[in-house]
């Protein structure tokens, strides 16, 4: 049947829904994997919810480092919020589509995120080298409107590069199959179903990679080494530890988060394994935004301190 499909006619049938794959390697753990991803996806969300909840109510983490990180939750928020509720929903039913439209809309909000996240991540660790460098002038440095533009460019970059890669992608044809080898919409895996040509698609997201991926680990990198110069000047071995210690965790976090999105976004598809893709986006989409919280916020003194008073307030009034 001859279509028109955006523009072109071509005899190929458009697909207008998605199958999403997903765990179903593994049909007789849907249940398990159901209670385990519910039980991570609530306990990540509401630890970077309260931590949000906590930044904003206690004046005294009303400073460049918290307003970071109570950005860095929000994004974690709706990083999760965006991929993992339809990925149970999937796990309840026989039938895991979802539509052309919907899976537009949740590629723009992931990619978004990643983006958005990648560029954050690289703020935190500027904003960590000033503290640490050049702690008299820190204030000086990361006053508000830096902060606020640090959190504005993080937002515009996220969906700037969403928006080219949604655009890219909505403009191929899909004539089947429609079985999308992944838990969620992403865009290798749609370029995988693509029956037209996606040199260009792969091109831009390759040259993104660099830009969003690449160039935000370099700088997160060359400012830890900084830091850890600055740190060894440091006299008291305590303080040293201490320094360590809280530069080994975020470097955990951001090694995880940023080795596994770059893997994803410039594999090839040579030896393509579904596990091994499902166990990778699982990494960076999941455990990640559920870290993301014990590492920066809930290890930090001044945020349990808040927390308590939070928590005692709360109680006085009831």
């Amino acid at each position: 049947m001859a279509v028109s499909f955006r523009g072109k006619t071509a005899n190929q049938t458009s697909v207008q829904e998605f199958i999403l794959l997903g765990f179903t390697n593994h049909p007789e753990l849907q249940m398990l994997f159901f209670l385990v991803f519910s039980i991570i996806y609530t306990v990540a969300f509401m630890g970077n919810l309260l931590i949000l909840l906590v930044i904003i109510a206690d004046s005294h983490l009303h400073t460049p480092m918290y307003f970071l990180l109570g950005n860095l939750s929000f994004i974690d928020m709706c990083y999760m919020s965006g991929t993992i509720p339809q990925m149970l929903a999937n796990f309840l039913r026989e039938s895991k589509t979802i539509s052309y439209s919907a899976c537009m809309a949740q590629l723009f909000a992931l990619i978004s995120c990643v983006g958005s996240e990648c560029i954050l991540l690289a703020a935190m660790a500027y904003d960590r080298y000033v503290a640490i460098c050049h702690p008299l002038l820190y204030m000086v440095i990361m006053n508000r409107k830096v902060c606020l533009q640090m959190v504005a460019a993080s937002w515009m970059g996220g969906f700037l590069n969403s928006f080219v890669h949604t655009l890219l992608t909505s403009a191929l044809t899909f004539c089947g199959p429609k079985e999308i080898r992944h838990f969620m919409c992403d865009v290798p895996p749609l370029l995988e179903l693509s029956c037209t040509d996606t040199a260009l698609n792969n091109t831009v997201l390759h040259t993104a990679s660099v830009f969003i991926g690449i160039s935000p680990c370099l700088f997160i990198v060359i400012s830890y080494i900084f830091i850890v110069l600055a740190i060894l000047r440091i006299r008291s071995s305590e303080g040293r530890h201490k320094a360590f210690s809280t530069c080994t965790s975020h470097l955990t976090v951001v090694i995880t988060f940023f080795g596994t999105a770059l893997f994803n976004y410039n594999r090839s598809n040579a030896g393509y394994s579904l596990d091994i893709d499902i166990l990778v986006s699982t990494l960076y989409c999941i455990v990640t935004p559920t870290l993301n919280p014990i590492i920066y916020s809930l290890r930090n003194q001044e945020v349990k301190g808040a927390l308590r008073k939070l928590l005692c307030r709360k109680q006085a009034m009831f």
